[in-house]
């Protein structure tokens, strides 16, 4: 698995990899930061490995690149086992939170430095560095230092280094949470891009959902070690597996709900289908997304409008139902003056399955 001078210019060239996690668990003492880890990463996909912190996506990483070793299940590239191999002769380049750049080499020699390591000449490396500064659009910067780059730039030569060998397994351990706002987006975009131009398999860990959804081809979505659902970012958000992805994966309100048969809840006085199965004992909830909850301004209704947030194109509204149950409902920015706060209103769900949950407290 160990690159060499002679591997191909691009990782498309050479192919991504497929990625297998089997049955990972891994214990810190009494934490159990794996429990019987499965999920696939398809050639020349971004997979995203997303959850709240502590939840095992880092460890996953770290299995992956070598950093950390399993107690039990294996890591496969290609098929092939991986791991009880060493991490510099893993096919794989990582890109970490902190840039970790060296501090008396220019961009330049940042970026050749690992091809240096595996004895590439110094005509090639340098020839290869360049390309790779073009390449994350930063030609201009080559022989500055790391302290004469703002953060965006030392993590783009940081992205570079992590190319040089020309792995097929690129790893990104919340490579954008040190950035501004501003900064965080162009990057995304531009990890984005140049991804699906070297069609290299990619595993981005990141806490933020919003990141997860913009970039990924599928997220996986991880808790307390295990996963609960991998998928395409919009049936991640439009048909999450289970209540915890659901109010992981965007916004989500809980509205208490009836038993009304088998596969059917009442809420709200209405009797709407569910989509999946009714939990057998226990009180419900219906999870609800607010683009998909209904209001008119009504004298006669039985709920109030809370409190109002601008958010550009929409505004989200926040609704106190009869029962004292607050929910979130966005409606059309242009549209918020007829929502005043204070106003009495009427909320409805449309005609179609609902999600539905054990209420929690």
């Amino acid at each position: 698995m160990t690159a060499t001078a002679t591997e191909p210019a691009t990782a498309r060239e050479a192919g991504g990899a497929t990625i297998e996690f089997r049955g990972l668990r891994r214990a810190f003492g009494a934490a159990l930061a794996l429990d019987g880890l499965d999920l696939t990463a398809r050639p020349g996909e971004l997979l995203a490995l997303l959850g709240p912190s502590g939840c095992g996506k880092t460890t996953a990483l770290r299995m992956l690149a070598g950093f950390e070793h399993p107690d039990s299940g294996q890591v496969l590239v290609d098929g092939k086992d991986v791991t009880r191999i060493p991490a510099h002769r893993r096919d794989a380049g990582m890109v970490f939170q902190s840039y970790s750049l060296f501090p008396h080499l220019t961009a330049l020699d940042n970026v050749a430095f690992g091809p240096r390591m595996r004895g590439v000449g110094q005509a090639e490396r340098r020839a290869r560095a360049a390309e790779l500064l073009e390449l994350v659009g930063l030609p201009q910067l080559s022989e500055r230092y790391p302290h004469q780059m703002s953060g965006g730039q030392q993590q783009r030569v940081a992205l570079a280094r992590a190319l040089a060998l020309r792995p097929r397994v690129l790893l990104l351990d919340e490579p954008l949470s040190a950035l501004d706002a501003k900064v965080r987006l162009t990057l995304r975009e531009e990890i984005r891009r140049l991804q699906q131009e070297l069609g290299i398999t990619t595993l981005f860990v990141t806490h933020d959902q919003e990141e997860a959804l913009s970039m990924a081809d599928r997220v996986a979505v991880l808790r307390s070690g295990r996963l609960e659902q991998c998928a395409a970012p919009e049936e991640l958000y439009a048909r999450p597996a289970t209540a915890f992805v659901a109010e992981f994966v965007g916004t989500m309100s809980r509205v208490p709900a009836t038993r009304a048969g088998h596969d059917q809840v009442e809420v709200l006085g209405h009797r709407l289908p569910v989509d999946g199965t009714v939990p057998a004992d226990g009180e419900l909830d219906v999870l609800v997304r607010p683009e998909a909850l209904r209001i008119v301004i009504d004298q006669e209704g039985a709920s109030r409008i809370v409190t109002a947030a601008f958010l550009g194109a929409i505004t989200r509204l926040t609704v106190r139902l009869a029962d004292g149950t607050e929910v979130k409902i966005d409606v059309p920015g242009h549209t918020a003056s007829r929502f005043p706060v204070g106003s009495p209103a009427t909320v409805s769900f449309p005609e179609q399955p609902v999600l539905v949950d054990r209420r929690t407290v």
